[in-house]
């Protein structure tokens, strides 16, 4: 572990927050003089106190032990790299481009892989002036549904999300070289070209 690249990144860190080293301190326990020491490379936080001082300057514990903050400008803004995650235990579904934590009921998720479609999900598409109707041979019960729809191009993500026992379609305004994605809650997230 580079101690003075980690110091130097709490002390990055805590002037961006706007925050003294005083403010810091009170807010996880120790002594100003304690702050003082990591931020100039003499020392590192105990493990104890790691996660509240995640907390407090608003990143994962794994960014401070790493001491680097990485900027991911090749992904962010890139809507084809758009990454998506859906929590087994409420529903909730995310999504984000670049490198980020997401966590949903107190776990951390991992993000979706996507892989082809098959024949049990074929996928239909119908063009209009101005939109794609897209169709699936999906059943749509509540055992087995489809449970959200993505288009995604090159400026712009377009969701749609879907319950039991409605159709199985929806309708995308269009786009040039579109990407479409969609979640089947037993078989994961398919993904099929426009």
């Amino acid at each position: 572990m580079d101690l003075i690249k980690s110091g130097k990144l709490l002390s990055r860190l805590r002037k961006e927050k706007g925050m003294t080293q005083k403010q810091v301190a009170e807010q996880i326990g120790v002594l100003p003089k304690t702050v003082s020491k990591w931020e100039t490379g003499n020392g590192f936080p105990d493990v104890s106190v790691v996660s509240s001082l995640a907390d407090v300057l608003g990143v994962s514990e794994r960014i401070l032990l790493s001491g680097q903050l990485t900027q991911n400008m090749q992904e962010s803004g890139n809507m084809k790299k758009t990454k998506f995650y859906l929590c087994p235990r409420c529903g909730s579904m995310m999504q984000g481009t670049g490198e980020f934590q997401a966590m949903c009921c107190g776990m951390t998720l991992e993000a979706l892989k996507s892989r082809q479609t098959d024949e049990p999900h074929a996928v239909c598409v119908s063009e209009t002036e101005q939109d794609f109707y897209i169709t699936f041979s999906h059943p749509m019960t509540k055992e087995h549904f489809i449970v959200f729809a993505v288009l995604i191009g090159c400026d712009r993500v377009l969701t749609v999300r879907m319950y039991p026992e409605q159709d199985a379609a929806v309708c995308f305004p269009k786009m040039y070289r579109g990407k479409l994605l969609f979640y089947c809650n037993q078989h994961g997230l398919l993904e099929y070209k426009i």
